[in-house]
Formats: structure tokens, C-alpha cells, sequence
């Protein structure tokens, strides 16, 4: 995770506020969870979904949510989970959809295997998010013009791919954060390589649906 600063600063660029409800995709350990819970408090709802896709993983990504929706102070948090097309059928409308180093994975086989496709995703992001409601995606960037061909290999994507295809499911570009830009980061190797690991480049872009 970031420092205090940064997961602050994150969550002000988000727009998360008292009283949003908000889907955290593919919520890993469950940090962005806990603190969107703290962020909209009583009045407010965190859906922490967990595509099926990824369910049968050793650590148990969908038991360890569901654990935490039951710590103290998690009443406002309901861990989910379906298949990733299937996101809009266990959620109900959301201020926020957020996806934290994740959007990449949408171009994987891992993610593909039951039929999702980046773009059929964000068209079912468009459909469950209200009017205004925002999207916003943070991710290790690729090199200039690589496109989508390192999201497999490196788990980087160029950010204009990005754009691209959120842009084409009729969402608008609001907002984006060079708070955790690189300069130094080459692009060129693998996000989990010791070098760069913690330290990548990354992108973080805030969508409007209109």
C-alpha cells in the first residue's frame, strides 16, 4: 500500500465521500476495502466483489472478504462474488467503481476464461454506475505504443489503450493523477521483478458517466 498521504489523496480523487456506495473489484487483501468502508461510514456501501474467475485461488479470495465484512465496523461492507460479467447482477447502482492495478488483467486469459472481455466489462461498469458516477482505475503502465501486448507478460498496459476503450463505452475522461508516476521505471520488465516492485509507473484516471 501507499502512505498516509497517498491513500488519501487516492481516495479525495476518487471522490469518495460520507454516504457513497462503492465497488471494489478484485479487493486482494482488502485495503482499499477497509478504507472505502471508513470513508462513507454508517450511511454509505462497499461491495467488495471478488470476480469468480480468481475464486478458487490457495489464499481464498472470497472467504477472506467475507471474513472481513464481519469485523467490527464492517456492517456497511458486503463481499461478493460472481463471474466478472455477472458484477452488475450482485451489486446495486454505485457512485464508484474502482479497480486498483486490475484493469490489465481484463486482457489476460485468466480473466477471459469464462468469456469477459475489456470491453464488455466496462459497457456492464457503464450499466451499474448512476448517473455521474465515477470510474476510476489505477494501473503499472506499459511502454509508450505497446498497447495491450504486455498485460500477460509484464501485467503493464499502455495508458492510451485505456482511455481508448473506456472512452468507447461512453464514459468521459475527468480526471488524471500523476501522483504515482515513475520516471525511472523502464516499462520494460516485469511488475514483480525485485527492481521495480512497490515502484512502478502508474497511471491513476478518474471517468464520469454523463
Amino acid at each position: 500500500m501507499y502512505d498516509q498521504s497517498r491513500l488519501s489523496e487516492l481516495i479525495r480523487f476518487a471522490r469518495v465521500g460520507p454516504g457513497s456506495t462503492v465497488i471494489d473489484v478484485y479487493p486482494g487483501d482488502g485495503n482499499w476495502t477497509r478504507l472505502f468502508s471508513d470513508t462513507v461510514g454508517p450511511e454509505g456501501r462497499v461491495y467488495s466483489f471478488v470476480p469468480a474467475e480468481i475464486a478458487d485461488f490457495k489464499n481464498d479470495p472470497v472467504g477472506r472478504m467475507r471474513t472481513l465484512a464481519k469485523e467490527p465496523g464492517r456492517a456497511n461492507v458486503e463481499a461478493v462474488s460472481a463471474d466478472l460479467m455477472a458484477m452488475p447482477g450482485v451489486t446495486q447502482p454505485a457512485d464508484v467503481l474502482w479497480l486498483h492495478l486490475f484493469y490489465h488483467d481484463l486482457h489476460t486469459a485468466l480473466m477471459q476464461k469464462k468469456g469477459a472481455t475489456a470491453a464488455a466489462f466496462n459497457r456492464a461498469v457503464h450499466e451499474r454506475l448512476k448517473a455521474g458516477g465515477r470510474y476510476v482505475i489505477v494501473d503499472h503502465a506499459a511502454a509508450v505504443g505497446a498497447g495491450t501486448s504486455a498485460a500477460q507478460s509484464l501485467h503493464r498496459i499502455d495508458p492510451a489503450s485505456v482511455r481508448a476503450e473506456v472512452k468507447a463505452a461512453g464514459f468521459v475522461l475527468d480526471a488524471e493523477s500523476t501522483l504515482l508516476a515513475n520516471k525511472d521505471d523502464p516499462h520494460t520488465i516485469e511488475v514483480f521483478d525485485a527492481s521495480i516492485k512497490g515502484r512502478t509507473d502508474r497511471f491513476a484516471y478518474r471517468f464520469v458517466k454523463p
